[in-house]
C-alpha cells in the first residue's frame, strides 16, 4: 500500500473514535428530542450533524483497513470488543433507552411512532449475532492466518491463506489462549501456528520436531531425534527466480512426509530482489556459484542439540536456512499453541507479480 494512501488511512482512523462518540450522543438523545418536538413533522439535521453522520462510515472503513494492515493484530481481541460494544447498546436500548424515549414523546403528547429508533442501536443488533458467532468460530474451530514469510517454504509460501484447526489442541479461550478443555496434544511432524514466545502478540508457524523430554540435533539441516536420524533425502534442485540453486529433500517425520529446502553450503543473501524475482519485497538467495555483489552469507549453525522441557516443544522450519525458529529462541509453552494448519484456502502475495496462484487453493498441508 503507498505511504501517502496508509497516511491518510491512518488519520481518518484517528477521526473515526470522536466522530463515533459525536453521533452517539446526538443519536440517542439529541435527535430524539429534536423528532419529538418537530412532529408529526419530519425533521431534518443541522449541516454539521448530516455531515459528521455521512462521514461516519467512510471514517469506520478507514479504522477497519487500519486493523487489516496492522502487523501485530489480535483479531480474537478485536471481536470480543466488538461484540462487547454492540451487546451493550443493543442491551442498553432495550432495557433503558427505548423506554425513556418512548415515555418522553408520550409526556410531549406526541405520537411514540414519530421517535425513530437510533442507527447505532440498528447497526449493533445487526452486527452482535455476526460478530459473536465468527468469535466462536475462530477460537473454537477453524481460524484463518496468512503466511507472512518463507520459513515453511516450499510447504507454504509466503501469501498462502490457510486453516488453522483450533480444536485438536484443546479449546482455549480467546485473547487469554486459556485451555478449558483438553482433546489431545500436537504430534510430531504437525505443522504449527503459536504464539511466538518473545513476543506473545505475534503468530509464528512452523513444524513441530521435538516432543517434551526429547534430545533433538539439527546437522547440516538433518534432524536427529533421541538418536535416531530422521529419513532425509534430497530429491531435487530448486531455482524460483528469487532462490537460486538450492535443494529440495523429503523428509518422514512422525506421521507426516513433506519437503524441505536447504542450501549445502552457506546461502549467501542479497539486500534487493534477483532479475528473475516475480517478488518486489524480497531479497534474493542464492546457493553456491559466485555470489552477486552486494550479498552477504547467512551463516546457520553447523549442528544444534536441544533438550525439550516438559510441557513445551521445539519448532523448526522446512526453509532450513532461512527460518527464524526454536534453533535460535528455543522452545513452545503449551500455553502458546494456537493450532494445527490443515489446508490452503487461498493464496495471494501483493509484493507477487501475476496475481493469486491458483493452483494452490485447497491443498492439504502435510
Amino acid at each position: 500500500m503507498p505511504p501517502i494512501l496508509m497516511q491518510v488511512i491512518l488519520a481518518l482512523s484517528w477521526l473515526a473514535l470522536p466522530v463515533g462518540l459525536l453521533c452517539i450522543v446526538d443519536d440517542w438523545f439529541l435527535r430524539p428530542r429534536r423528532q419529538i418536538a418537530a412532529a408529526p413533522k419530519p425533521v431534518a439535521d443541522s449541516a454539521p450533524m448530516s455531515l459528521a453522520y455521512h462521514v461516519l462510515p467512510i471514517l469506520i472503513g478507514a479504522a477497519v483497513v487500519r486493523l487489516l494492515v496492522a502487523e501485530q493484530l489480535d483479531f480474537s481481541a478485536v471481536l470480543v470488543a466488538i461484540s462487547a460494544v454492540t451487546g451493550v447498546i443493543w442491551a442498553a436500548d432495550a432495557w433503558v433507552l427505548r423506554r425513556f424515549r418512548l415515555g418522553a414523546a408520550k409526556a410531549a403528547g406526541k405520537d411514540p411512532a414519530a421517535v425513530a429508533e437510533p442507527g447505532t442501536v440498528d447497526y449493533a443488533r445487526s452486527f452482535f449475532p455476526v460478530a459473536v458467532a465468527v468469535l466462536v468460530l475462530r477460537s473454537f474451530v477453524f481460524e484463518p492466518f496468512r503466511i507472512p514469510s518463507d520459513s515453511m517454504m516450499p510447504t507454504l509460501l509466503d501469501g498462502d491463506f490457510i486453516l488453522v484447526d483450533k480444536f485438536s489442541y484443546g479449546l482455549r479461550l480467546p485473547v487469554t489462549n486459556t485451555k478449558i478443555l483438553d482433546t489431545g496434544g500436537p504430534k510430531r511432524g504437525d505443522v504449527v501456528v503459536f504464539r511466538y514466545p518473545l513476543d506473545p502478540s505475534e503468530n509464528y508457524i512452523k513444524r513441530l520436531v521435538g516432543l517434551p523430554g526429547d534430545h533433538v540435533t539439527v546437522r547440516d539441516d538433518r534432524l536427529i531425534i533421541n538418536g535416531k536420524v530422521i529419513p532425509f533425502k534430497v530429491t531435487d534442485n530448486y531455482t524460483d527466480g528469487c532462490y537460486i540453486n538450492m535443494q529440495l529433500a523429503v523428509e518422514h517425520l512422525g506421521a507426516h512426509t513433506h519437503q524441505a529446502l536447504l542450501c549445502p553450503v552457506p546461502l549467501e543473501v542479497t539486500p534487493y530482489p534477483l532479475p528473475g524475482c516475480r517478488r518486489s519485497d524480497a531479497r534474493g538467495y542464492v546457493c553456491g556459484g559466485t555470489p552477486p555483489p552486494g550479498a552477504q552469507p547467512l551463516i546457520e549453525p553447523e549442528v544444534v542439540t536441544k533438550v525439550v522441557p516438559p510441557g513445551q516443544y521445539l519448532m523448526v522450519g522446512d526453509n532450513r536456512d532461512n527460518s527464524d525458529d526454536g534453533r535460535v529462541w528455543g522452545f513452545v509453552p503449551d500455553a502458546n499453541l494456537v493450532g494445527k494448519a490443515t489446508y490452503i484456502w487461498f493464496n495471494w502475495d501483493p509484493q507477487r507479480s501475476g496475481g493469486p496462484m491458483w493452483s494452490r487453493i485447497g491443498r492439504k498441508i502435510e
